[in-house]
């Protein structure tokens, strides 16, 4: 988005006020900050919070935006410099906020490093006027930010939103995700689309803003194959179409260095050849080196039963004394233009040859077998029984690997269940949050627990699906979680809210289950498992569990940014005829070809505004509103 700079400032000095706590929270290049203070007295005429973020040096310090501003910004104090939804001018509403580093400031390549971040409060005066900023009523923050690694594992997600005001702005909204024509490799600096300023943006710019540190995951484990004589990768592929992906493989097979198991269930293969994933394996057969050892290189179609589901990259390593695996990429991220690009996914880099090794050993059977159900059946690694990882490079991580007999397919589910139904048992502070691609359609015990879980009004529940069965909505005086759907590609929001492109396929392709945050103890579950009992009966795929808070801490902010932009579209959208009549035109077809305004304009023509009283603040101190218990639960 295009955006104001700010003037450079020195840091703001932290002084505690009001009882006023700040608490950060390590995100993948982002920060949750929560607040909070334990006497509601102090929230009466409250105006809300100011930010100051102070990225490290060199870089000048700055206003964190806010989306909305005041009706009349010069009824309230101001500070001239800055824009009318600086939080300096607009303060935030929320008792929480995610900051995204390059959002408005730093450009796309923010600072890596400590940041710290000054809050302050603001308060209306009787006159429900904002006064000016006091600085003795701020506290501060400082936590590090940048890609998350803890130890030997890393996180990646892919950024999606293609249905927003941040994606059309950044490369324009008529936009192509992928050329017409059906060519499985094409030049990625070829022009995709024409932002609002009139610049031009590539496939490949927009691949690297869309694909965010998932991708670059991604072609970090690719590019250190290819460029290590030593290196060899084995390779589990679902969709497989991402050009320059594609070309990487290529490289690596015509040294001889690679093995793949590629799924081909009809979704992937035609008679004619005309899939991506038939025209990858003519290319691959072309390309690799024919001399090489033929057990230690070449490509195996499969699907089990149903499906090769996996999403998975082990780089192994030769010495003198043979192969070790070294490293792995897992999760629910597909090696396609939609994977990567469209859909909201993840990724985890285990740094660990002992995890590398039982992945590997998955993979090996795979390959022999020639991806022969019975025979993965018949082996340990089937087992409900989760393998038990941990050591001082990787926390806690409980993996099983489908497809499994029905008994262990509902044993593994059946497990997962439960400690959602643990967390709904807690009388105090119990939390569910997630990401799921549906929760409908197919027998799960996982889908009928989290489809009626945010009815639970006694927890924290919080969550997305593509098909989620229902919507339900944050609303004033309800304790009731908030269910949202990520499928809102057949309507169009109001005037002006309705410049958003429709995206091909599921936006939402995550898979995880976030319980216990902020608890005894915290768990993720992730990976490529649907968790549906079909698929872990008949799909290859694993399915994590990692018990460790600041791990599990990432995924639910990843959580909360999905359900807070969706539930947004929810909230908004109306359906096409309806917009089309509130904007006067006889389809909403030609408004969509108009390059959008920003979300903060969008927002002042369609008489969005702050507050000008504390009834928002009051909502977090009503112990009869989710909000009461969000705020106790972040801050």
């Amino acid at each position: 988005m295009a955006t104001k700079k700010s003037a450079k400032r020195k840091p703001v000095k932290p002084v505690a006020g009001k009882g006023l706590t700040v608490k950060a929270y390590r995100g993948d290049n982002k920060t949750l900050l929560a607040f909070n203070f334990g006497d509601p007295a102090a929230a009466t005429n409250l105006a809300g919070f100011t930010i100051c973020c102070n990225p490290p040096a060199p870089a000048p310090s700055y206003f964190l935006f806010n989306m909305l501003q005041f009706e009349t910004p010069g009824n309230h104090a101001q500070i001239a410099t800055e824009p009318a939804n600086s939080s300096a001018n607009a303060p935030i509403e929320k008792f929480r906020w995610v900051h995204f580093p390059g959002s408005f400031h730093q450009g796309l390549q923010p600072a890596v490093g400590l940041y710290t971040y000054v809050v302050t409060l603001r308060y209306f005066d009787a006159k429900q006027s904002m006064l000016p900023m006091d600085p003795t009523l701020n506290a501060s923050a400082t936590i590090e930010v940048g890609p998350f690694t803890k130890n030997g594992l890393s996180l990646g997600f892919t950024r999606g939103y293609m249905q927003s005001q941040a994606f059309t702005h950044h490369v324009g909204l008529t936009a192509l995700v992928k050329p017409k024509g059906k060519d499985l490799i094409f030049d990625t600096s070829a022009i995709a689309g024409t932002d609002a300023k009139g610049t031009t943006h590539t496939f490949q710019e927009e691949y690297e803003w869309m694909g965010f540190t998932a991708r670059a995951k991604v072609f970090e484990v690719l590019n250190e194959v290819l460029n290590d004589g030593t290196l060899q990768l084995d390779m589990f592929a679902y969709d497989l179409d991402e050009p320059d992906i594609v070309t990487l493989l290529l490289a690596i097979a015509k040294v001889g260095r690679i093995r793949i198991v590629l799924d081909n269930a009809t979704l992937h293969h035609a008679a004619d050849g005309s899939a991506s994933e038939d025209q990858f394996e003519v290319l691959f057969n072309q390309a690799v080196l024919k001399k090489a050892d033929p057990t230690q290189f070449g490509m195996v179609r499969g699907k089990f039963s149903r499906f090769s589901h996996d999403k998975v990259l082990i780089v192994a390593k030769y010495t003198k004394t043979g192969k070790t695996a070294q490293k792995v990429l897992t999760g629910s991220t597909n090696f396609s233009v939609n994977g990567l690009y469209v859909n909201a996914n993840h990724v985890l880099v285990f740094d660990d040859p002992a995890v590398a090794a039982v992945y590997e050993q998955v993979f090996q059977l795979s390959f022999e077998s020639q991806t022969s159900t019975p025979k993965f059946l018949a082996s340990p690694l089937s087992s409900a029984t989760p393998v038990l990882l941990q050591s001082n490079s990787t926390p806690k991580t409980q993996i099983t690997f489908s497809p499994h007999t029905q008994a262990d397919a509902d044993t593994v589910l059946g497990n997962l269940t439960a400690r959602i139904n643990a967390e709904a048992a807690k009388t105090t502070k119990g939390s569910v949050l997630f990401a799921v691609m549906q929760l409908t359609g197919s027998p799960s015990s996982v889908y009928s627990t989290l489809a009626g879980i945010h009815t639970n009004e006694s927890i924290f529940t919080y969550g997305i699906s593509d098909s989620p069965g229902g919507v339900t909505l944050m609303a004033p005086g309800k304790e009731t979680g908030v269910l949202v759907t990520g499928k809102t590609g057949k309507t169009v929001l109001p005037p002006p809210f309705d410049q958003v492109p429709v995206p091909p396929g599921h936006e939402i392709h995550d898979k995880f289950v976030v319980c216990g945050f902020n608890g005894d103890d915290p768990v993720v579950y992730c990976g490529s498992s649907n968790l549906a009992s079909g698929g872990e009966m008949q799909n290859g795929d694993n399915l994590l569990a990692i018990h460790d808070g600041e791990v599990a801490t990432a995924f639910a902010i990843e959580a909360l940014l999905l359900v807070d932009h969706y539930s947004f579209l929810d909230r908004f959208q109306v359906a096409k005829a309806a917009a089309a009549a509130q904007a006067g035109t006889p389809a909403p077809a030609a408004s969509l070809q108009k390059q959008p305004q920003s979300k903060q304009q969008a927002a002042v023509t369609a008489k969005m505004f702050l507050f000008t009283n504390d009834i928002w603040a009051k909502r977090y101190y009503d112990p009869n509103d989710l909000r009461f218990m969000e705020r106790e639960l972040f801050a």
